[in-house]
């Protein structure tokens, strides 16, 4: 009679990585957010985080910033995602944001909703009767505190910046 020789398995992968797709996900948010400023800005756990029916303002690289209210706050790790409503030209737009995006270079909460929102996604504010409209005039207001408070904190702009577009006029 002859013997079956039996082999012992593989090591199985759970017990290297045992959830594969979190360590993936950890492994991505060490990249595209390094300090962890935008993860504590959207956490639920924090009590100074952007909430629905917040105003807030997004620079990105490429054009001007937008700001608007937040309608609704998507948690999906990596891909958490804002929708902020604004008026450009007197037409209101909405526009989706992906807050770890490399495109996306700072956020910034300029005014909080005074009350507490009592529904996850303001939708009912595309309607004329409770849309905001412009906010324009409050973002230009937060501007000008801020440049009168000295915190110059704009990310992606040097001290130098200035003397750059001067010198470019022919002005020192």
């Amino acid at each position: 009679m002859r013997r079956i020789t039996l082999k012992p398995p593989p090591p199985a992968m759970y017990n290297k990585c045992p959830s594969p797709v979190a360590t993936f996900e950890a492994s991505q948010m060490a990249v595209l957010d390094r300090t962890g400023v935008r993860t504590r800005l959207f956490s639920r756990e924090n009590p100074d985080a952007a909430k629905v029916g917040d105003i807030l303002l997004v620079r990105t690289r490429s054009g001007d910033p937008f700001a608007g209210v937040c309608l609704n706050i998507r948690r999906q790790g990596v891909d958490t995602a804002i929708l902020l409503r604004g008026q450009l030209t007197r037409v209101g737009v909405e526009m989706w944001y992906k807050i770890y995006s490399p495109n996306v270079e700072g956020i910034e909460v300029v005014q909080r909703r005074a009350k507490r929102a009592r529904r996850a996604r303001l939708y009912y504010m595309r309607q004329p009767k409770h849309d905001v409209g412009s906010v324009e005039n409050i973002v230009r207001q937060y501007q000008r505190q801020k440049a009168a408070l000295g915190t110059s904190d704009v990310k992606g702009r040097d001290a130098n910046s200035d003397k750059k577009k001067n010198n470019k006029r022919g002005r020192n």
